[in-house]
């Protein structure tokens, strides 16, 4: 995809960190964006933010885990603007419950981490991708994965990233088998300067679990995030993915040999090393 002037993009998870960065940098390339998130106030202040800018954008809360609320985020943008021409599938949440065997992790936290991570991205693959084969006009799709879906671990959060990055990866090739006019990008960052650290915010009540994490785990992870890279970076090299209609996203090259160990691994067909919690 080359020309954005004019167009539409849709980013879910948009009232912060990525994907508020991925709609300021749409808003620059003068595109129309349509904002997408839970969290009501959040999202108004991010949309006010860029229209003080003179960007041609719109808010619309929604809720990825429902397959109706993203239906409902599509009719709006038709609405609003006419046909969409990228869709990036960024909201995302974690589970910071400290460690737990898999088989000891609450159902209610794979509910919630495999609902917004990959359901939600399948609900909007499902309505978004007929509508583009549709208008038949040049269009983009980013599932905004983690370094996670290519290294092994992460509990409930590595699965829904693996998972995702299956899902990219299959949506490429029916895409590509189809000759449509869709390109898909996986984004797999490390480490970014965002909100994730405190995303039980927005867990629904009956989904909670009533564990906490430690002021420790979340001091660690928080200067974890804080050391990463910015989301406006992020953004910069997503949307050159864009143009060059490349599938795999990785914006953390120096962690590329993390990639490798386990590629190794696999195709050592042996056991897996890594480091042993105490």
């Amino acid at each position: 995809m080359k020309d954005f002037q004019g167009k539409t993009a849709v980013v879910t998870g948009a009232a912060s960190g990525i994907g508020y960065a991925l709609a300021e940098r749409f808003a620059s390339a003068r595109m129309n964006v349509v904002l997408a998130d839970i969290e009501e106030d959040a999202l108004e202040r991010a949309v006010k933010q860029l229209e003080e800018r003179q960007h041609q954008v719109v808010g619309v809360v929604t809720d990825t885990m429902r397959k109706d609320s993203i239906s409902a985020l599509l009719e709006s943008a038709k609405a609003r603007y006419g046909n969409v021409h990228i869709l990036c599938n960024n909201a995302g949440v974690a589970n910071l419950g400290g460690y737990l065997g898999v088989w000891e992790i609450p159902d209610k936290d794979w509910q919630w981490i495999m609902g917004v991570n990959f359901h939600g991205m399948l609900y909007g693959i499902q309505t978004f991708v007929p509508h583009m084969l549709e208008h038949a006009e040049p269009s983009h799709i980013v599932n905004t994965a983690s370094l996670a879906a290519l290294v092994p671990g992460g509990g409930p959060y590595g699965v829904s990233k693996h998972a995702v990055l299956s899902l990219s990866e299959t949506l490429y090739m029916n895409l590509k088998t189809l000759e449509a006019n869709i390109g898909v990008s996986v984004l797999c960052p490390g480490f970014v300067n965002t909100n994730i650290d405190s995303a039980e915010r927005n867990r629904p009540g009956e989904l909670s679990t009533g564990r906490e994490t430690t002021g420790e785990q979340k001091a660690m992870l928080k200067s974890l995030l804080n050391a990463g890279k910015e989301p406006a970076e992020i953004a910069d090299i997503v949307f050159d993915s864009i143009e060059r209609d490349a599938l795999y996203v990785l914006p953390h090259p120096d962690l590329d040999d993390v990639v490798q160990r386990r590629v190794e691994q696999v195709l050592a067909r042996g056991g897996l090393e890594f480091s042993r919690r105490v």
